[in-house]
């Protein structure tokens, strides 16, 4: 049986050499090595790859047989005709010997493919342990030089596995103000469907990876800031959705992307934001102590956003989750005055808020065993639920009944 593939096959017959013969040299891999190619290969500029391939010394014809084109189709991209089509950018890859992983092609179907590993193969099994002390890392890593002004030892960090690219549409030549907008309306959208029917980390993934592409587009110093600030909060978005499905590693790189993006557009408030609902998800997890870092970090860089109008509202929150972490831990005097910090400030913006921080206040205080307290505080949020035009609060479960505390 003949070792040589459909495609070798019919490159072979293609240049006339004979099938008995010893197969042809594929394209040198060293090709994609540089900088130039990496940047045809990002853009997916198929043409441009094409004539590079050409410029090695393999003919058209070919290059036609080895991706299962046409000769003409072939003669069309090389003019510039743009190649979209999923399917076919993987014939081509697979043809001229291109690793995916610099066409940002996946090899699985499914939210989880764009967090595979290099080249398409899977990520390696990693313990949630370890993927929780990598997502630690990874935050020391961003938020303590944006805290301290203090570099953090490299041996220190475990570095994080980078969000994938996903298949481009079509940019924009330019990014305006109307642009920056518009991303942050759709991500309110999103929160509210998340918010509606809970879940949603398909697509608010999907569309928080994709949307990092806008970053590529030429944009003024303040749209580029506030697109970075947008797109932090379209990750916290995501992050949380994915808290909600059981998707903790996903959350926590989307987690650590929003904080990566809010301390470039110098957004501390964003930074922080994306700081709390980590936290918390930690807590619900059962890591109340890795919980604690996150939410004091929080406050330390929520002193740099003392002109935010989002600052009481995330102050109060963050001081709430430290209570709840604090009870946990069975640590109840500190519970207490955190609940107390809590209250401060808080102006909650609407009853949805007002509820869960009642709904929270109300596990504490299970926690640290203040039954009475315990109970009025859910039924107070049952009552604002029955009020609210959807019936559906923002983040927590929904249950009039005090088994579920």
């Amino acid at each position: 049986m003949s070792s040589y593939s459909h495609a070798e096959k019919l490159a072979r017959r293609v240049a006339g050499t004979p099938a008995g013969d010893p197969p042809a040299p594929p394209v040198d891999p060293r090709l994609y090595d540089s900088p130039e190619m990496r940047a045809i290969l990002g853009e997916r500029d198929i043409g441009a790859l094409f004539r590079a391939v050409k410029g090695t010394g393999v003919s058209y014809r070919t290059i036609a047989a080895l991706v299962g084109m046409s000769q003409s189709e072939v003669s069309e991209i090389i003019s510039g005709r743009r190649v979209h089509s999923y399917d076919v950018l993987v014939r081509v890859a697979q043809g001229l010997g291109v690793p995916r992983a610099l066409m940002g092609l996946s090899y699985t179907d499914g939210p989880q493919a764009t967090y595979d590993g290099q080249d398409g193969a899977a990520a390696p099994e990693v313990d949630e342990a370890m993927q929780r002390r990598r997502f630690l890392n990874a935050v020391i890593g961003i938020v303590v030089p944006a805290v301290f002004q203090h570099v953090v030892p490299p041996e220190l960090l475990t570095p994080m596995d980078p969000l994938r690219p996903a298949v481009p549409t079509p940019l924009p030549s330019r990014i305006t103000a109307s642009d920056v907008e518009a991303l942050r309306t759709l991500t309110e959208r999103m929160r509210a469907l998340a918010r509606h029917y809970g879940g949603q980390a398909d697509t608010m993934s999907a569309i928080a990876i994709r949307s990092m592409r806008l970053l590529s587009v030429p944009a003024t110093d303040p749209t580029k800031q506030s697109l970075q600030s947008a797109l932090a909060d379209l990750h916290t978005a995501a992050g949380w959705a994915c808290v909600d499905t059981r998707l903790d590693d996903n959350a926590r790189k989307h987690f650590a992307t929003a904080m990566e993006l809010a301390n470039d557009a110098e957004d501390p408030a964003g930074m922080v934001h994306a700081l709390w609902l980590s936290g918390t998800s930690l807590d619900e997890q059962g890591h109340p102590s890795d919980a604690l870092k996150l939410y004091q970090l929080g406050q330390v860089k929520l002193t740099d956003a003392h002109n935010d109008s989002r600052r009481p509202f995330l102050s109060s929150w963050l001081h709430a989750e430290s209570a709840s972490s604090y009870a946990h831990l069975g640590r109840a005097d500190p519970a207490r005055s955190e609940l107390t910090a809590a209250r401060y400030e808080w102006d909650p913006p609407d009853e949805n808020e007002r509820a869960d921080m009642d709904w929270l206040t109300s596990l504490v205080e299970r926690h640290l065993g203040q039954l009475d307290r315990a109970e009025h505080l859910p039924l107070r949020r049952y009552a604002l639920w029955m009020q609210t035009p959807t019936g559906v609060g923002s983040r927590w479960p929904l249950s009039p009944s005090l088994s579920c505390i």
